[in-house]
């Protein structure tokens, strides 16, 4: 089954037959809802925090396959095997995750001594661009696995 990795879309296996993924702008916003967060950047780092409940795998691979136009509730994803088992659900996470929002090229900025305290969230944290291989800066919007 052809996908598109420039679009943000894989391919996973699962009960034994391909099926493409995809982290829609609607499926993102599906996600924000299930999740309680208040936007892309406090969705994405959800995910970079590295801890993963097996509903919410359940939830992103539904979404990923709803996105890719699947249409598919989030029961009968629970009910689906992955080849790998618990280790293939988190590697199509993870895989699927690094497709949306650009694995590696990003890394969280450490607050500055001494601002620790600030009340604004958004002044303790940045996304800093990290170099590519040839040495070219690369600007991503939001942070991915690493």
């Amino acid at each position: 089954m052809p996908h598109n990795p420039h679009r943000g879309e894989i391919e996973a296996r699962l009960d034994g037959k391909p099926h493409r993924l995809c982290l829609t702008l609607g499926a993102l916003a599906e996600l924000e809802s299930a999740f309680g967060d208040t936007d892309m950047l406090a969705l994405a780092e959800r995910f970079q925090a590295g801890r993963l409940s097996a509903r919410e795998a359940v939830r992103i691979i539904a979404a990923g396959l709803r996105g890719a136009g699947h249409d598919i509730a989030d029961d009968a994803v629970a009910r689906m095997q992955a080849d790998g088992g618990a280790a293939g659900f988190v590697d199509i996470v993870a895989r699927l995750l690094a497709a949306t929002f650009g694995g590696g090229g990003v890394r969280p900025v450490l607050p500055e001594a001494g601002t620790e305290g600030r009340s604004d969230p958004k002044a303790q944290t940045a996304l800093a661009p990290a170099a590519s291989p040839e040495g070219r800066t690369a600007h991503v919007p939001f942070p991915g696995p690493t």
